[in-house]
């Protein structure tokens, strides 16, 4: 991905080999490579602009009227049921939740960049984007019980567990690790020859984690057709000792590009363009989609569908109560539910 630069030196004097022994070059070197090498990986400011530099779109570009009102109808699907989930934590019929409130236009932008047949490996707070690809809502409300209408059975209450039509791996409550399962996917899709693009979501905090540097050192080694998105609604959290999250993915081999992550548009063009590159054999991407704390990505999205004349603002608001309506419905008959029979 990067450019690739000789840089010459003169030998130095003596060399280390001994009388008789010649002298050896030595070399600057960005990236990875083998010490004996003379010519240095390195990334060029374009690259190192699109990791540091916040992308915003100018409109829905390719996004048909269709896809961007099943992505809205999926992110006010998924906003209602954190907000059911948050009061049953706050009255004691839950005993946790993972508030997913911000990130449904970034993750439903990033799904909906994918083709069906496309893999995602969630992360701990992205498996209701299987919304989109049509993950019924009374499921999900089921599983946040875990009671006897779980698909899971009721062995991990509160986490998505998604049927296996819709490829969508469900999360894990350990950090990163479905950043090489991703890896893996793509890497066996690529083995086949197959067109399927893989991927991988994140959170944050996931960076420090060694299988955030598995995942995307295995793509960047194998060239895999790999997406990875950070959700990051913590931009300016002290944890993240570098410049951004982004610029990461250089020194790994990949692309790396920041986004704005309340704008569905803007994820989407970010993520359909790096899995059009992933396809044509061009390797993976890391996209960083930046949250901005107490951002409104329903408003954004919103007018933004209304610009486009896709969606006015009534016909937004009655999709919104009809989400609700339905999520609602859907918690009230997952509470009449009896739990799981031990066996």
């Amino acid at each position: 991905m990067g450019a690739r630069k000789t840089q010459s030196k003169p030998p130095a004097s003596g060399g280390t080999g001994g009388a008789g022994a010649p002298s050896t070059s030595r070399h600057i070197r960005a990236g990875m490579g083998e010490a004996t090498l003379t010519e240095s990986l390195a990334w060029t400011d374009e690259e190192y602009a699109r990791a540091t530099q916040i992308d915003r779109a100018e409109g829905p570009r390719e996004l048909d009227p269709a896809t961007l009102r099943a992505a809205f109808r999926a992110m006010l699907q998924m906003r209602a049921l954190d907000a059911a989930a948050t009061q049953l934590v706050a009255a004691g019929r839950l005993g946790s939740h993972q508030s997913t409130k911000g990130i449904e236009a970034a993750l439903m932008g990033a799904i909906a960049a994918l083709g069906p047949d496309d893999m995602v490996a969630a992360g701990p707070r992205s498996g209701l984007a299987a919304l989109y690809r049509g993950l019924p809502v009374e499921e999900a409300a089921a599983q946040l019980f875990g009671n006897g209408d779980d698909l899971a059975l009721g062995r991990l209450p509160g986490w998505v567990t998604i049927p296996r039509a819709l490829n969508v791996v469900p999360g894990s409550s350990h950090a990163a690790t479905q950043l090489p399962h991703a890896a893996g996917i793509a890497w066996a899709a690529k083995m086949q020859k197959k067109p399927t693009v893989a991927l991988g979501v994140l959170d944050p905090q996931e960076i420090d984690a060694e299988d955030f540097h598995t995942g995307l050192n295995f793509a960047g080694v194998f060239h895999l057709p790999v997406v990875f998105v950070c959700l990051n609604d913590r931009p300016h959290s002290p944890m993240q000792t570098g410049e951004t999250i982004a610029i990461r993915a250089l020194a790994y081999g990949i692309g790396g590009s920041r986004v704005d992550g309340t704008d569905l548009c803007a994820v989407w063009a970010h993520v359909r363009a790096a899995a059009d590159r992933a396809r044509r054999g061009q390797g993976a991407t890391l996209v960083e989609a930046v949250i901005p704390s107490g951002a409104n990505c329903l408003a954004v999205t919103g007018a933004r569908l209304a610009a486009a004349k896709v969606l006015d603002p009534r016909a937004a608001s009655e999709m919104q109560a009809a989400a609700e309506d339905e999520v609602h419905a859907s918690v009230q008959r997952a509470l009449e539910v009896q739990p799981q029979r031990k066996v």
